[in-house]
């Protein structure tokens, strides 16, 4: 499709530095064209990437939703300020600080219909962050690229993506104030969501391995951490650390490992919840304890991304710096290490990595 010549303030060069994915552990660093804005979109110029779990499993095994043709660059938690505009964009300027959500929906489908937009048929995906420039598309800009305040570091704004399915999932977990929630895994996301469940007044407790991880969980508020790797039985181990030994109210899968959902069902109170919000790979199954699902009368609930509405959430609880987001950050490098930074998050030796293209 023929692009019409955007809108520009300062001097955008013809190539920028990128790294693009070639195919499971192919990711290579280079220059590549700057892609220009065609209706409706707007180049953003990006001033922070963050790395995330999933961008780990899209380097070793590929993706196959976001990833659907290659080469392609990748990387979807980013901030950084409007670089051009394309024909008809209304409501942004030149140089503004900006943030985007890596994903929108159609609002057309069965699905957006009925208030699930995150299931929506046609989801629009967003990659490219894990370079100089990212290009977003019309649809995404319309609705899901958002200004951002001025006192608001790009650091700290470009977790409105991972903060938005935090969000989503203490809704659908129905966390409320005096619950006693369990977190199984202490990654960046684990320990988001245990920042998030503090800020709505539950007692939480963090489950996981790793002396970098399991010291930012007690900084994030955990009241209780559990080293899973220190203890013969986790299940257990949690279980005696709530009133009576009944297990929690509600328990947060956020390991994405079998092991770890069947724990998690092990673990919760009767009558309580459990939520799987890390993803496992493709194929996997588990076994679960049929006696307590029927008896006890369990919830097992799955998640999936945010909404529209868990992005301008996310958004205010970022503007309102409530959130210690610099603890999650334990590294930054630039565009040309990003492959070791993918590396020492999957070693357990980074939480996440602020990339600076």
């Amino acid at each position: 499709m023929a692009r019409s010549a955007p809108r520009r303030g300062a001097s955008i060069p013809a190539r920028m530095r990128a790294v693009t994915f070639h195919g499971p552990g192919d990711i290579r660093y280079g220059t590549i064209p700057v892609p220009r804005p065609g209706p409706g979109e707007v180049l953003v110029r990006v001033e922070v990437a963050l790395t995330c779990a999933t961008d780990v499993k899209t380097f070793r095994r590929g993706h196959p939703v976001m990833i659907q043709e290659i080469p392609t660059v990748f990387g979807h938690e980013f901030a950084g300020a409007v670089a051009a505009l394309g024909k008809g964009v209304e409501g942004f300027a030149l140089g503004q600080r900006v943030v985007a959500a890596n994903s929108v929906p159609c609002f057309a489908c069965e699905a957006c219909r009925g208030g699930r937009e995150n299931l929506c048929d046609r989801l629009l995906f967003l990659n490219g962050a894990f370079a100089e420039y990212v290009r977003i598309p019309a649809a995404l800009a319309a609705v899901n690229l958002l200004p951002l305040p001025d006192d608001l570091p790009a650091r700290e704004a470009a977790f409105l993506e991972p903060l938005a399915c935090a969000l989503h999932a203490l809704d659908r977990a129905g966390v409320r104030a005096e619950d006693t929630v369990a977190i199984l895994g202490t990654g960046p996301l684990g320990l988001l969501l245990l920042q998030a469940a503090r800020l709505r007044g539950a007692r939480c407790i963090a489950a996981g391995r790793g002396t970098l991880r399991l010291s930012r969980a007690y900084a994030s508020g955990a009241e209780v951490v559990v080293d899973v790797g220190a203890s013969p039985d986790p299940v257990a181990a949690i279980r005696e650390r709530t009133a009576g030994g009944l297990g929690p109210d509600i328990v947060i899968e956020a390991v994405g490992r079998p092991e770890a959902w069947e724990q998690a069902a092990a673990i919760v109170r009767k009558g309580g919840t459990v939520l799987f919000f890390g993803g496992c790979a493709p194929g996997t199954e588990i076994r679960l304890d049929t006696r307590r699902l029927h008896y006890e009368e369990l919830t097992l609930l799955g998640v999936f991304h945010h909404t529209t509405a868990h992005v301008r959430q996310a958004l205010h609880l970022l503007a309102g710096r409530r959130l210690a987001l610099e603890s999650l950050i334990s590294h930054e490098m630039s565009l040309k290490d990003l492959e070791a930074a993918l590396t020492a998050m999957e070693r357990r030796e980074a939480l996440k990595v602020a990339i600076i293209p």
